[in-house]
């Protein structure tokens, strides 16, 4: 940056000639228009290339999982097994987990008893009113007397026949 100490002062340039202009000088030091010209070009492309890629990413990371969402939604009640608290364990349990994590239990009473005080404690929303029904629903449904999970296979892959 120029400073004005930098130029002739008025009265001394009155004196030898015409007055100088600080406008000029700092023109002189400015790249040619050209080479401006080429560089904001380049700027732009740039800019545009970045916005571009990152547009055509985040379209990318936001349709596949929107579509994956929509199915896993519509199947959440469909996992666990129909009863009179399965609303109530679809809206406390898979607040946060997946309805396999539970599907694949087979825990005591007791164990369901103390697996969901815990959860109530780490924030579960259930209504103390709705605790043991939720209690007797996920013992009976997944208690140690009943078969193991079995996962649901995807066809394909490298082990297919």
């Amino acid at each position: 940056m120029w400073h004005k100490s930098q130029f002739v002062s008025h009265e001394a340039a009155t004196e030898c000639g015409p007055r100088l202009k600080p406008w000029g000088l700092i023109r002189e030091r400015k790249s040619p228009a050209g080479a401006k010209a080429l560089f904001s070009f380049a700027l732009r492309s740039a800019i545009f290339l970045v916005a571009s890629a990152t547009a055509i990413c985040l379209l990318a990371f936001w349709v596949s999982p929107a579509a994956a969402q929509k199915t896993a939604t519509a199947n959440l009640t469909a996992d666990l097994p129909t009863g009179a608290m399965q609303a109530k364990a679809t809206t406390a349990c898979l607040e946060c987990h997946e309805a396999r994590i539970i599907l694949q239990q087979r825990i005591s009473k007791a164990a369901w008893t103390k697996e969901v005080d815990k959860m109530i404690k780490w924030g579960a929303v259930v209504d103390p009113a709705d605790r043991d029904p939720l209690i007797d629903y996920l013992s009976t449904n997944f208690s140690p007397d009943k078969p193991p999970y079995e996962p649901q296979r995807t066809s394909g892959g490298k082990f297919a026949k």
